[in-house]
C-alpha cells in the first residue's frame, strides 16, 4: 500500500494544540492514522478511493477532512458526540431537500446504501463535494447585498420544509418578542418601545455569517453548515446575521452599520418588510449587538459598535 503524505492539522475556533485534539478527542495517534481511517471509511461506505488527504480541521467533537478523489475534491465531516447523531442525520436530510429545491448548499453525497449521514463504529460521518469559492467579504458591498438577498431566499425555502418539526429549538422561541427582548437583559429600558408582536416564526439557518457563506464573485456559491437550524422569527435571524456577518474564526468583531444597512437592503430586495417589522428592526439590531458585548475586555470593539447605534439614533 502506497504511503500518503500527512495532512495539515488545524483547529477551527479553539486555540488548542491540534495534535493533542486529534488524539484526545478522536483517538488518532497521528495524522497518518486519521488519514487511514478516512480512507477506509470512504472506501467502505461510499466506494470512493482517496488519493490524498490534504487537511483536517477540528472543532469540539467534530472534524472535517479535505480529500482528493478520482471524481474531484471532497469533504468528509464526522462527529464523535453521540447526542448529536440524530440531529446530524436530520440536517443532512434538510440540506439534501434544499439542494433539490435549487438552493446553493453543499449537498450530502449518499452512501452506497443510500444514507445521507452514516453511523459506523461510534462515529457519525457525512460526505460532500468541495464547492469552490471565497468566504464572504464584508468590505464588498455587492457581496454583502447578495448575501442579504440569499438569506431571504433561504428563509423562503426553509418556511416550506415539511419536516421542520424534526429540528426543534429552545423553548424561548414561542414567547412574544417584547418579552424576549425585555428578559434578555441587554437593551436599556428607553430602547424598548411598545411594539406589536410579530408572526412569522419558522425554521431558519441561525448561523448565517461570513464563515458560512461562500462567494464566487458577486454570486453566493454556497451557504454552508445548517447544523444550528431551528425555529425562530425570521426578523431575529436577519438582525443576528447582520450583526455577526463579519464572523470568521478568530479575533472577529463587528462590521460597520453601513454593512448592516447593505445586508438588510439585499434582504428587502427579495422579501420586503412589513411596517411592523420595519418598526422592530432597529430594536432587534441593537438587541443583538448588545448581546455580543463581553463582560470583560472588549478587544474587537463590540461595545463601541453597539453604542454607535444608539448615538446615531439607531435604537
Amino acid at each position: 500500500m502506497r504511503r500518503m503524505s500527512e495532512p495539515v492539522l488545524e483547529m477551527l475556533w479553539e486555540r488548542d494544540d491540534p495534535g493533542q485534539a486529534l488524539d484526545q478527542r478522536f483517538g488518532f495517534d497521528d495524522p497518518g492514522a486519521a488519514t487511514r481511517w478516512v480512507t477506509d471509511t470512504l472506501d467502505e461506505l461510499w466506494g470512493i478511493r482517496v488519493d490524498a488527504c490534504e487537511r483536517i480541521v477540528m472543532s469540539s467533537g467534530n472534524a472535517l477532512a479535505w480529500v482528493h478523489t478520482p471524481s474531484g475534491r471532497m469533504l468528509a465531516k464526522w462527529s464523535v458526540v453521540p447526542d448529536r447523531f440524530a440531529r446530524l442525520a436530520e440536517v443532512a436530510r434538510l440540506t439534501a431537500w434544499l439542494d433539490d429545491h435549487g438552493l446553493p448548499v453543499s449537498a450530502p453525497v449518499p452512501t452506497l446504501d443510500g444514507r445521507l449521514q452514516a453511523e459506523s463504529g461510534g462515529v457519525s460521518v457525512g460526505l460532500q463535494r468541495v464547492i469552490e469559492g471565497e468566504l464572504l467579504d464584508t468590505g464588498d458591498p455587492a457581496q454583502v447585498r447578495a448575501a442579504g438577498a440569499m438569506l431571504a431566499r433561504l428563509q423562503e425555502a426553509l418556511a416550506k420544509y415539511p419536516d421542520a418539526d424534526r429540528l426543534p429549538g429552545p423553548d424561548r422561541v414561542g414567547a412574544p418578542l417584547a418579552q424576549r427582548v425585555a428578559q434578555g437583559g441587554h437593551l436599556p429600558a428607553e430602547a424598548r418601545p411598545e411594539l406589536p408582536d410579530l408572526p412569522g416564526r419558522q425554521l431558519v439557518h441561525y448561523d448565517f455569517r461570513s464563515a458560512n457563506v461562500l462567494m464566487a464573485g458577486d454570486r453566493v456559491a454556497a451557504v454552508l453548515d445548517l447544523e444550528e437550524a431551528q425555529p425562530e422569527h425570521r426578523l431575529i435571524e436577519l438582525a443576528r446575521a447582520a450583526i455577526l456577518l463579519g464572523t470568521r474564526y478568530h479575533d472577529w468583531g463587528p462590521v460597520p452599520v453601513e454593512v448592516h444597512a447593505e445586508f438588510v437592503a439585499g434582504y428587502r430586495d427579495v422579501c420586503p418588510l412589513t411596517p411592523d417589522e420595519e418598526s422592530w428592526l432597529d430594536v432587534l439590531l441593537l438587541w443583538q449587538a448588545l448581546a455580543m458585548v463581553p463582560a470583560g475586555d472588549d478587544p474587537t470593539g463590540w461595545g463601541p459598535s453597539a453604542s454607535s447605534r444608539l448615538a446615531a439614533g439607531r435604537l
